[in-house]
């Protein structure tokens, strides 16, 4: 039981870490999503906290239900995990730091190929632990169109 517990709490605060990193070292460089034009269905800025911090806490329960299944391969998909958290906390100093908006736009779209093999090695552990990242994959695909308008209408 103590095992159980521990990989969730210790995965979630792992999850929710890279979000908290990520939001302190782009802190001073918010004010650029609110600096340029966006695209249309841009939602509000505080709406953005909200959802990255429910979806971290659905990574990490996905990771820890991996990380308790039975299999041999299960470090690989754990692993792809780890690079695809990786992946998201750089995306957003390319994006807000860097101001890089092609770059970073790139970047997403190898990240949600990320996802997607993450998920496709989630699922064959436990299903539910890959069905709980299908609203980080979708949420990633918005965040790569707002992205790309960003980029195109401030060229």
């Amino acid at each position: 039981m103590f095992k159980k517990v521990s990989a969730y709490v210790i995965s979630i605060a792992a999850a929710l870490s890279v979000g908290g990193l990520s939001a302190l070292a782009t802190r001073n460089s918010m004010d650029i999503y609110d600096a340029v034009a966006t695209p249309p269905l841009s939602p509000p800025m505080f709406l953005f906290p909200i959802v990255w911090t429910v979806l971290f806490a659905l990574m990490g329960i996905s990771a820890a239900r991996v990380y308790l299944a039975d299999g041999s391969w299960k470090n690989t998909a754990l692993t792809v995990y780890a690079i695809q958290l990786a992946m998201n906390f750089i995306w957003s100093l390319l994006f807000f730091n860097g101001r890089y908006f092609l770059v970073s736009f790139i970047w997403l779209v190898i990240l949600a190929i990320a996802i997607a093999v993450m998920i496709k090695l989630f699922n064959d552990y436990d299903r539910p632990a890959a069905l709980l990242q299908l609203p980080y994959l979708a949420w990633v695909v918005f965040a790569g169109y707002l992205n790309f308008g960003i980029y195109w209408l401030n060229r």
